[in-house]
């Protein structure tokens, strides 16, 4: 998942690229207006981060832009604005949401989920196993309890589970999950199974994502 922060306070900015690509997110930042406006209009993302105040081009005017090309993306203004007056200004502009400065990085983090998640048509329970992933509430579950997944393990785990029983190939992975060229080092896709495979504490009696050597991963009922 690709996001446009667009903000002119470096410390914001560093602190919301640092905790989103935890989280396993692309960030993607412009620090004015008009380099925001460009980026959002060009380029592909998934949710725009808008500061309100910006030099140059306002949140507010890139918003409408943005709206008059995209009327899906997900847009979320971070600002010091908060009367009703303008909170309703901002939503009439084109965002989907709002919240205030300063801000917890939690809270933000499960305001982008909510905007995130696939539309209703789309939430589907997938099953591996003693393991069950809701698209719906982004939630995994191992012998009925809830495990804790990052975006990018949940986006993997769930790649792998629509893709069970047929053999998922490393280039195939860092093209889908991390929407990126194949010639990225894929080495990274064995941290994130390794990491998987201990948050499910997958055994040998449990192997349900199994290693194809030189190829890729394959998800497996046992």
């Amino acid at each position: 998942m690709n996001i446009l922060i667009v903000e002119d306070e470096d410390g914001i900015v560093g602190f919301l690229k640092q905790g989103l690509e935890e989280e396993g997110y692309q960030v993607d930042v412009a620090s004015e207006g008009r380099s925001g406006l460009q980026k959002a209009l060009i380029g592909k993302y998934d949710l725009l981060l808008l500061d309100w105040m910006l030099p140059g081009v306002s949140g507010i005017e890139i918003c409408r832009q943005f709206r008059k090309e995209d009327k899906d993306t997900p847009v979320i203004f971070l600002t010091a604005k908060d009367t009703l007056d303008e909170t309703i200004f901002g939503l009439q502009s084109g965002a989907n949401d709002y919240i205030k400065k300063p801000f917890h990085f939690e809270e933000l983090l499960e305001r982008i989920k909510v905007q995130l998640r696939p539309k209703s048509g789309d939430h589907t329970i997938f099953s591996l196993g003693s393991i069950i992933l809701n698209t719906a509430t982004h939630q995994a579950f191992k012998n009925g309890e809830e495990v804790s997944l990052t975006l990018k393990e949940f986006t993997l785990l769930e790649y792998l589970i629509r893709n069970k029983e047929r053999v998922c190939t490393r280039t195939k992975i860092i093209e889908k999950v991390w929407d990126i060229n194949f010639s990225y080092n894929t080495g990274v896709i064995d941290v994130y199974i390794n990491a998987l495979r201990k948050k499910l504490e997958l055994g040998q009696k449990e192997n349900y994502i199994q290693t194809v050597r030189g190829v890729g991963y394959i998800a497996k009922e046992i």
